[in-house]
């Protein structure tokens, strides 16, 4: 009885087959790859002073002033999809309540926010007395802020995304406008 060569081929295919099936199989443990993040990089801020009725400020290039009148003004930054909102008020009688107002707009954030993180500023020689807010979470707004004279000047803002609330997604963003925060309220000049 003669074997015929393909007998021996088949076989050869079947051994071969297996080897490497089983030796595949051996890595151990699967690991699954994590998901890519998009990194965002800003470039350096470079600012501009702004002469406005009541205050001064200095603002970042990157972002567009937006006149609504002469006691409310945006600053958009339309490459982050962000925009601070600034209102000023003349204090008369009323510091008490326009710091009330504002730590209360502060805290209705509690129930989305992970933590808020305040910060005082104080400059005596310019008589700028401030309190910036930090909100960490899925909050709708990531900073808020106030300053003032404490005699005749309140400026209130706040920061906002047009975007969903995610702060894992908007932290570089944040992190960026909340030096441009700092910078203005630095820079902040009573009129």
């Amino acid at each position: 009885m003669q074997i015929k060569p393909t007998y021996y081929f088949i076989r050869l295919l079947v051994l071969v087959t297996g080897i490497i099936w089983l030796t595949a199989c051996s890595g151990g443990e699967t690991i699954p790859k994590p998901k890519a993040q998009l990194r965002l990089e800003y470039p350096q801020a470079v600012y501009q002073k702004v002469d406005l009725e009541h205050f001064s400020i200095e603002k970042s290039n990157l972002a567009k002033i937006e006149h609504i009148s002469d006691k409310k003004i945006n600053l958009v930054y339309p490459a982050m999809k962000a925009k601070i909102y600034l209102t000023y008020n003349s204090i008369d009688n009323n510091l008490e309540g326009l710091l009330r107002d504002a730590e209360k707009f502060t805290y209705e954030h509690t129930v989305k926010a992970d933590e808020i993180i305040t910060r005082d500023y104080i400059n005596e020689k310019k008589r700028v007395f401030a309190s910036i807010n930090k909100v960490t979470g899925n909050a709708a707004s990531q900073i808020q802020f106030h300053a003032t004279d404490s005699i005749k000047h309140f400026l209130d803002g706040s920061l906002y995304f047009y975007a969903q609330p995610n702060y894992d997604s908007i932290m570089p963003a944040v992190k960026y406008l909340k030096k441009d925060v700092m910078h203005l309220v630095e820079s902040l000049r009573w009129r």
